[in-house]
């Protein structure tokens, strides 16, 4: 229920800034994070496992070893959070280990969270 309610909020940000979303464009989008991260529960790699994140509070999967800014971060991970940390990661927290400089397109954000959103 808390999922179609999350993924209902980025719908309907997405639409009154005129796009929607596309899962199979955000698989897409995923590709260039497949070096890092899974999508298969408790799956370990350079990155923590994405399953579920959406709604998930940030530094939550066991067994990875988090930055201190991002365990101190307090976030949920919500769509609306996961676009900011997309678009440029070290503004959003910075001192997080994640060597990603971020996603501009907010369209191509906006798929791959609907991507991870959609993940069972």
């Amino acid at each position: 229920m808390r999922k179609n309610f999350l993924m209902g909020v980025l719908l309907g940000a997405a639409l009154q800034m005129g796009w929607a979303q596309d899962v199979a464009q955000g698989k897409i989008q995923f590709q260039a994070c497949e070096s890092c991260h899974q999508v298969e529960a408790g799956a370990l790699a350079l990155g923590p496992s994405l399953h579920g994140v959406v709604g998930r509070n940030a530094a939550a999967v066991p067994g990875y070893r988090y930055s201190p800014a991002l365990k101190k971060s307090q976030i949920v991970w919500t769509p609306e959070s996961l676009d900011r940390f997309l678009a440029d990661p070290q503004a959003m927290v910075p001192g997080n280990r994640m060597p990603y400089s971020g996603l501009p397109d907010p369209v191509d954000r906006a798929n791959l969270i609907a991507y991870l959103n959609s993940l069972p």
